[in-house]
């Protein structure tokens, strides 16, 4: 397909023009600049529906060179999953940013937030369009960075604060061990392209560890046990940043990418399956047990988040044909249903101002549209008929009858019961008559466009259920992206089959354990771990920053002679190896190529003799001018004259400065008492000394076949335009290297004038002459 008609790149672009753009605009906006932020996912949309093509197992691919002499370039793709994804993220984003027009009131700091949830988007879009491991990881880390600012937004408040910090710290920790896993995959595979890996897939030890590492990032993303613990405290954030990025896209990142490297690794390596069997059942059975015994209604939201998060690893990480189909049919319901129970949280939570089901009573009474939104969506979340999410479940329970074998299955009963325990715990919680409770008092109804995005969501979870053909083609199309192959479809009805029976077990079931809900409530409060993933975070956080105490009090103890002694040996001792392996080719080497030549030199190291003795400032640096002078004799007699110039011109500049400096300094040096003793001062500067001359001789005089001074001289006149070779090398060849160079001198500067200027000050105020 041409590059005109697959502009994802200009998709992505967008997101990043509108999100620099709302800060601007939500000067005159308001609230109404999510609005504007809404035509980036709605133009995704329309976009995506222009690719029907994909249905049919077709691939759209497009690369934008970047650095073409490098092979550098950013690859995009679009298959059938990338497109479900693209569904989910732009959909339910459209929806997310018409219900934060209604959602926040006029405050500061409304576009900055609408423009960072603006390029959360556009990130998640690039992890799953991205068809390079590198540019995945680049958007990965910018979900993060985005998430970090959302969760954070209200920085005011110092629970929002540390979850920030909590989630950018484990999702960023996840992140660098995933990089570490794509660079093992893509050197082992000669190709950092994730569809080339993916077609032909590497083997080997460090293939392994690659995807042990790749695991590890997409468990901390996707808020797998032990990791789970960020996600919660996330709640901390506006219900628009859990609806959006927590329960419908980001913490999908880490589903998505297990999905895309099951089929291919999960039958190569045998850690691979029982891996994301337990990670992902045991997150599945605590996400949905922790879930039991929370009273704020987001809390309680959260936890089951966590604990379908641990649903769809298990389904589409296994790898199994019929498993990757229900779990990407399981992605697209999840997405319609849990996104509008946390809309329904924040109109509740911006009505009554509590979102504390003991607190709640009669809201079914005064709401009864929102509260038939909850019932259907929870119902769909539980698996009741005739709704999607009773289509997915159906398929999931059937596939795993069929490829998950007896124990797998029977713990996703077991997480389906808690899963409708805790869904009727949600709807009893924030909509039932409780004569013992004092409901929050009565105030207005929300307005319809509060309400209109989660309507649209249950409308669609309705309809989607009731007619599963709908999406049957995008959900194949997915699977056989994944390698699932053709599938027998989706449909409501299946007849009297075992998985039929299943599910009406898991109906009792749940049903009985709601009725029990305060026994286990209160045995689950009896059974609690000593230790849980909060408490291990709050630990290994105390422990870093103890041991981080300690090691800066050790290292940075305010010491200069400590910290340059520290930073020499550290320079010296890496290299000095490798140099003394080369001991016989200095045999070769020549000190001297005149007498003139050696004579200077003795000049400058005697002075540097007694530059190393000065004890007055305005001497040493008198001596230390004297050396470059001497320097500038050797370029003279080397025949560099231009080289010679500046050397005299810095020098000069240099001694000038030092001189309008030290004149407000006491004259002498002040003696430094060194714990560690004069004597090992001596073997540090001899020791330096002895490698930088070591090194100076033999580089000087290497055997290389070719030196770069040659490439230089032949390409300065026909690539450089110029005859004076070192012009050329300043101003073209090393051009960055002189804009840093000139950068740091002008720096330097400033900070020489500043310290000049406070010296004046506080000597015209009667101070010491000592700055």
């Amino acid at each position: 397909m041409p590059l005109s008609e697959f502009p994802a790149l200009g998709i992505l672009a967008l997101h990043a023009v509108i999100g620099l753009a709302a800060p601007v605009t939500a000067r005159r906006l308001g609230p109404r600049v999510f609005l504007l932020c809404a035509l980036a996912p709605l133009a995704t949309l329309i976009w995506a529906a222009a690719l029907a093509e994909v249905l049919n197992g077709g691939t759209v691919t497009q690369r934008v060179s970047w650095v073409g002499a490098l092979g550098i370039g950013i690859d995009l793709r679009l298959d059938g999953f990338s497109l479900l994804m693209v569904a989910l993220i732009s959909g339910v984003g459209v929806l997310i940013f018409l219900y934060s027009r209604w959602y926040f009131s006029p405050r500061p700091g409304l576009g900055r937030f609408a423009g960072t949830l603006t390029v959360f988007a556009g990130s998640m879009l690039g992890i799953v369009l991205a068809d390079n491991l590198l540019a995945v990881y680049v958007f990965w880390e910018l979900t993060s960075i985005t998430s970090y600012l959302l969760i954070g937004f209200e920085d005011e408040k110092a629970a929002a604060r540390s979850a920030a910090l909590q989630a950018i710290l484990i999702t960023g920790a996840g992140g660098l061990a995933m990089l570490g896993g794509f660079v093992l995959l893509g050197e082992a595979a000669g190709t950092y392209s994730l569809s080339a890996i993916l077609a032909d897939p590497p083997t080997g030890g460090s293939v392994a560890a690659g995807l042990v590492l790749v695991l590890l990032g997409a468990f901390t993303k996707s808020a797998q046990v032990p990791f789970h613990s960020w996600l919660p405290a996330a709640m901390a954030a506006p219900t628009p940043v859990s609806a959006y990025l927590h329960s419908a896209t980001m913490v999908k990142a880490g589903v998505y990418l297990i999905a895309r490297f099951g089929p291919a690794f999960a039958g190569l390596f045998w850690f691979w399956r029982p891996a994301i069997a337990v990670v992902g059942l045991a997150t599945m059975l605590i996400g949905g047990l922790r879930a039991l015994r929370q009273h704020d209604l987001k809390l309680l939201l959260a936890y089951g988040t966590v604990s379908q998060l641990g649903f769809m690893v298990v389904l589409i990480g296994m790898g199994h044909p019929e498993l990757t189909y229900a779990g990407a049919a399981m992605i697209l319901a999840h997405g319609l249903f849990k996104a509008t129970l946390f809309l329904l949280v924040g109109i509740i939570d911006h009505q009554t101002h509590t979102r504390d089901l003991r607190k709640l009573s009669g809201l079914g009474r005064r709401y009864p549209a929102m509260f038939a939104i909850a019932a259907i969506s929870a119902a769909s979340m539980a698996g009741l008929p005739p709704l999607f999410g009773f289509v997915a479940k159906e398929a999931v329970l059937e596939a795993s009858l069929h490829e998950a074998g007896a124990l797998i299955t029977a713990t996703i009963v077991a997480g389906s019961i808690l899963t409708f325990a805790y869904g009727a715990r949600f709807v009893w919680g924030a909509f039932a008559d409780r004569e013992t409770v004092h409901g929050p008092p009565e105030s207005a109804r929300p307005a319809l466009g509060f309400l209109l995005p989660a309507l649209v969501l249950t409308i669609l979870t309705v309809i989607v259920g009731l007619a599963p053909q709908t999406v049957s083609p995008l959900v194949e199309a997915a699977a056989a992206a994944l390698g699932a192959g053709q599938q027998g479809g989706l449909s409501l009805w299946h007849g009297f089959t075992p998985a039929l029976g299943l599910s009406a077990v898991t109906v009792a079931a749940g049903a009985a354990l709601f009725v029990l809900r305060d026994k286990v409530e209160r045995r689950q409060e009896r059974m609690r771990f000593r230790y849980s993933a909060e408490d291990a975070y709050g630990g290994l956080l105390r422990g870093l920053n103890h041991a981080a105490g300690r090691i800066t009090g050790l290292v940075q103890n305010g010491s200069l002679p400590v910290y340059v002694a520290v930073i020499l040996v550290t320079a010296v001792a890496l290299p000095s190896s490798a140099l003394l392996t080369r001991g016989g080719e200095f045999a070769d080497i020549r000190l001297a190529e005149s007498p003139l030549q050696a004579a200077v030199a003795g000049a400058v190291l005697v002075t540097a003799l007694y530059l190393a003795r000065a004890t007055q400032r305005m001497v040493a640096v008198l001596l230390l001018g004297a050396m470059g002078f001497g320097v500038a004799m050797l370029f003279v007699i080397q025949g560099a004259p231009d080289l010679a110039l500046t050397q005299l011109l810095v020098e000069t500049l240099a001694v000038v400065i030092f001189v309008l400096v030290l004149k407000h300094l006491s004259p002498s040096f002040k003696p430094v008492k060194w714990r560690l003793g004069k004597a090992l001062r001596v073997i540090v500067a001899a020791g330096v000394g002895t490698f930088v001359a070591a090194f100076t001789l033999l580089a000087a005089n290497s055997g290389s076949t070719r030196h770069v001074s040659r490439e230089y001289v032949e390409r300065a006149l026909p690539e450089g335009g110029g005859a004076n070779v070192v012009n050329v090398v300043v101003t073209d060849f090393r051009g960055l290297d002189t804009l840093g160079e000139i950068t740091v001198v002008i720096v330097a500067a400033f900070g020489i004038a500043s310290l000049v200027l406070v010296g004046r000050q506080r000597k015209g105020q009667g101070g010491s002459d000592e700055i």
